[in-house]
């Protein structure tokens, strides 16, 4: 029964998901692993829409609904940074989620693919083997795969062991900062950021959706807009070739180590995962957790660390 509900890949299609949940045990005493639909819906705060509203509307049956903006680091200023492991353990244990459990974290039908990515790098920094992202929503929807409306159900609390982080999938500013340092320097150019907000804000020709913060972007950094990777009609990820193609053409060397970055940490996590698709090592990849509103509030005018321009 498990080996059926196997998923080959990272990401997921509608009908491998359809499948995999028609698989899952009926009883409610079973101890095999579930697939469980995890909604990670979110949305800027520029936006008129609502992740957990949107998850009322229409959601996956049996899915739980992961806020972004409460399952985070609560001492930091800067917007949901990762929880501590004992937060994030207590959320997935609240949402009746096991360590066994086969995740399949997913974005709302207006977005296609857009947060879902980074819930899902989130249940991975934390150890959970057995994570997926819907390739998405929007095409599960549209193809007619059952749907419900309501609020979320209440689970039954399971008892979620306390993981250990992966730091060796984060970057913190300190080492960022470093990397920005020594851009242009000779024997410098081991380590590329890539940058997935839209190129009007890294270029600092449009505004950031947070007031007062600035936009530009971190010194050498690589402008890879998150519309890049996707499928302007589906908002699906484009086919693995095409993710190389893109890449290459933006300079982005599968030799080097590779920080993504983005707003918040949101849709670096896009990135991250279009790279995996593109066949690029994970152990080479990492997020920068606090992004442009971390970097913007704390760099110092006098280190010439917000770029703006092509350049």
């Amino acid at each position: 029964m498990t080996q059926s509900r196997a998923l080959s890949s990272y990401l997921v299609t509608p009908s491998e998901l359809h499948s995999a949940l028609k698989a899952n045990p009926k009883s409610r005493i079973a101890t095999s692993p579930r697939t469980v639909p995890l909604c990670a819906s979110w949305f800027l705060p520029t936006s008129h829409l609502n992740g957990y509203e949107t998850f009322r509307q229409r959601h996956i049956p049996d899915s739980r609904f992961f806020d972004l903006d409460a399952v985070k680091d609560e001492r930091s200023p800067y917007p949901h940074m990762l929880p501590s492991a004992e937060v994030f353990a207590n959320a997935m244990g609240k949402m009746g989620i096991s360590k066994g459990d086969v995740v399949v974290v997913y974005d709302s039908a207006e977005m296609g693919i857009f947060s879902a990515p980074r819930v899902a790098w989130t249940l991975r920094v934390f150890g959970h083997p057995n994570t997926h992202v819907l390739n998405n929503f929007k095409l599960y929807v549209e193809q007619g795969y059952p749907v419900e409306e309501g609020e979320q159900a209440t689970y039954e609390e399971v008892g979620y062991p306390v993981p250990e982080l992966d730091a060796r999938k984060v970057v913190a500013f300190e080492e960022v900062r470093e990397v920005a340092k020594d851009h242009g320097k000779e024997g410098s150019e081991e380590v590329q950021i890539l940058d997935a907000r839209p190129k009007g804000r890294w270029a600092g020709t449009d505004a950031e959706p947070r007031p007062g913060l600035p936009s530009g972007h971190i010194p050498g950094s690589i402008s890879v807009p998150m519309s890049d990777v996707l499928d302007p009609k589906t908002k699906t990820f484009l086919p693995s070739e095409a993710l190389k193609k893109l890449f290459e053409s933006k300079g982005v060397d599968r030799t080097k180590r590779i920080i993504s970055s983005c707003g918040t940490g949101v849709t670096a996590a896009v990135i991250d995962a279009a790279l995996a698709e593109a066949g690029y090592k994970g152990s080479w990849r990492r997020l920068y957790d606090g992004s442009w509103t971390e970097w913007a509030q704390r760099v110092k005018p006098s280190e010439n660390m917000i770029v703006t321009g092509e350049t």
